[in-house]
């Protein structure tokens, strides 16, 4: 398709087109706002998903929404438009062989340094963490390997850009279909099934939700509005949004709030080989960092 030609939509009565101009100025405003990088591909997805609000708002053309968003109030509206372009697709337990990996390598290095020192204490942070689905499995494999009931202290904290998604995470009810991606031992164990008017849903029980705290924040932003260090940060399906440029700035903003012997845990598709000299792989899209005097050879499970 000719990059040229404008992108549009039919929507019954209406017809918004936006020309490349003007799609310049949406990408370089997201890009700005989010670090999300827009190919000029892009531009059809940008119209489909943000249709839709300019139908709420009452608005006829995309260049009426730009000249909104782009005021110095509208910090909120800017928010929303940033809704529509993530993409927040989640379940539960995704990717099974890094929750194999936290049983088999982290979750033993855990236990023995708080053999070691006397603190039963473990931080996770979901740093993308869309619907809940996430933060809630990792509260669940924490939980089980390390009880309340035996000391542990647990804490997940879990982000997003996205206000309408950390509404979703934080109400935490979902269908009961989603059961099926957690194993039976946890879903058992942490997991209510809805009666009456929540016949056919599911929600955390209060030991695991007690566990877990939400906040909105932007992984674009020069400083993160977390406190402390992680044990493990997972980070998946983030940065295959970014450029070059703003991937080597999350990462490294990302490792000022990793333990110096935690992991990093990235979506399948992504990679710190080549960002970061500082980190390297050791498990299935798992980074660690690497010592000082020290060959990759040494960090390899």
């Amino acid at each position: 398709m000719n990059s040229s030609r404008p992108a549009f939509i039919v929507d019954a009565h209406l017809q918004w087109d936006v020309s490349d101009e003007l799609f310049a100025k949406y990408r370089d405003l997201i890009y700005r706002e989010a670090g999300i990088a827009l190919t000029d591909q892009k531009k059809s997805l940008l119209v489909s998903r943000v249709a839709g609000r300019l139908r709420e708002l009452g608005l006829t053309t995309f260049d009426e929404y730009y000249r909104l968003v782009v005021e110095p109030g509208a910090s909120d509206e800017r928010g929303r438009l940033l809704d529509r372009i993530c993409t927040n697709e989640t379940h539960f337990f995704r990717d099974p062989r890094q929750f194999l990996f936290l049983n088999d390598h982290v979750f033993p290095r855990l236990e023995a340094e708080a053999a070691r020192t006397g603190t039963k204490r473990v931080r996770a942070w979901s740093a993308a963490c869309s619907t809940g689905e996430e933060p809630y499995s990792l509260a669940m494999a924490m939980l089980h390997r390390f009880p309340v009931s035996a000391g542990w202290q647990v804490e997940i904290v879990a982000s997003d850009l996205s206000n309408k998604v950390l509404a979703a995470a934080r109400a935490a009810l979902w269908p009961i279909d989603k059961a099926e991606d957690i194993p039976l031992h946890y879903r058992k164990a942490f997991m209510l099934r809805g009666t009456g008017s929540q016949t056919g849903k599911m929600k955390p029980g209060p030991e695991i939700r007690e566990v877990v705290s939400f906040t909105r924040m932007n992984l674009n932003d020069a400083i993160y509005s977390v406190s402390g260090v992680f044990d493990f940060i997972f980070c998946r399906n983030v940065l295959i949004y970014f450029d070059r440029e703003s991937k080597t700035k999350v990462v490294d903003r990302l490792m000022t709030h990793l333990a110096p012997d935690g992991c990093l845990f990235l979506g399948y598709a992504e990679t710190t080989t080549t960002i970061t000299d500082r980190l390297v792989g050791i498990g299935p899209n798992v980074y660690a960092r690497i010592p000082e005097g020290n060959g990759a050879e040494a960090m390899a499970v």
